[in-house]
């Protein structure tokens, strides 16, 4: 009988201190959310300051470049300037010149690889990958060519 009861006593020390450990796990644990959540409040304020200071920045810029802009206007009133002829326009490659240029560098590639003599592997490959190139992008400027005119 005296085992029972001392056993029964054990129990009862063990399951008090078990849900003190647990009291004070859930109240670490609340301590930690409240953390956490002054944490991401603080870095949504750090956020929305520096977007804050960004805007005033560009605002500040925005002033500047008006009053730069009416001062070059009433500076262009004042003096009479000759009239500024417009850049020509910048001429775009052909697809023929990308093919030929793309294909001489991938037969150059490919070419030394192959051949054991690197250099004129690389020479004959350029030659032949430019070839290539060139044709096939004489084939696609055509196909182009005859959208533009349907």
């Amino acid at each position: 009988m005296k085992a029972v009861i001392s056993m029964l006593l054990a129990a009862s020390i063990l399951t008090a201190c078990n849900t003190q450990s647990d009291k004070q796990e859930a109240q670490l644990k609340a301590q930690q959310k409240t953390i956490d959540s002054l944490k991401a409040a603080m870095e949504k304020q750090a956020i929305i300051d520096s977007m804050n200071n960004v805007m005033a920045q560009r605002q500040e810029a925005e002033k500047w470049e008006e009053m730069d802009r009416n001062e070059a206007i009433n500076h262009s009133k004042a003096v009479a300037s000759a009239p500024v002829p417009a850049a020509p326009a910048k001429k775009k490659w052909s697809h023929t010149a990308k093919g030929a240029v793309v294909g001489a560098g991938t037969g150059a590639i490919t070419g030394a690889i192959i051949n054991k003599k690197r250099g004129e592997g690389a020479l004959i490959g350029s030659l032949i990958g430019a070839g290539v190139g060139a044709g096939t992008g004489a084939i696609v400027d055509h196909s182009v060519k005859k959208r533009k005119q349907q």
